[in-house]
């Protein structure tokens, strides 16, 4: 059995001003990233400062080179630099509730923060739409985040390419 993601293209983008600047080590991204290429998935990863307007042009630039999916690590707290969901409601022209939801869920008994996470989850908009999804910068709710992601994303790429449910 192939494996559940073979040649899905999916960016993987943190959004950190200390990674993005060489102060840390980008921690998050590479377990995401990782954790889509054992199921197959052809991932492109990068890192961008914090901020809404970043997070968008990174988000549409990615869509626009074939991505199916973005997934953007960081900058989802309350924080005043935190605006990865602002750019990325720029972009979603159909919300994933039920996404976002899960992955606060997944990790608030252990983690009581992960309900500060604002992360969203949604559809781009156009003939060909990919979907985003903002989970939390540490590598906790990025471990938590493969797990369910690896279940939901095969089943919700077959939806968007309008097979059976």
């Amino acid at each position: 059995m192939s494996p559940a993601l073979t040649g899905v293209l999916i960016a993987v983008v943190t959004v950190s001003d200390r990674s993005s600047r060489g102060e840390r080590v980008d921690a998050s991204g590479p377990i995401l990233a990782e954790a889509l290429r054992s199921l197959g998935a052809e991932v492109w990863a990068t890192t961008v400062p914090d901020g809404a307007d970043q997070v968008e042009h990174v988000i549409r630039a990615a869509v626009a080179e074939g991505a199916r999916v973005v997934l953007t690590s960081g900058g989802t707290g309350i924080g005043p630099r935190d605006l990865t969901p602002e750019g990325t409601a720029n972009v979603i022209a159909r919300p994933l509730p039920g996404i976002a939801e899960r992955l606060r869920a997944v990790d608030a008994d252990a983690v009581p923060g992960a309900v500060l996470s604002r992360g969203l989850a949604g559809l781009t908009g156009g003939t060909h739409p990919a979907i985003v999804i903002n989970v939390a910068g540490s590598t906790e709710a990025a471990r938590s985040a493969a797990a369910v992601l690896a279940d939901v994303l095969p089943h919700a790429l077959s939806q968007l390419d309008g097979e059976d449910h």
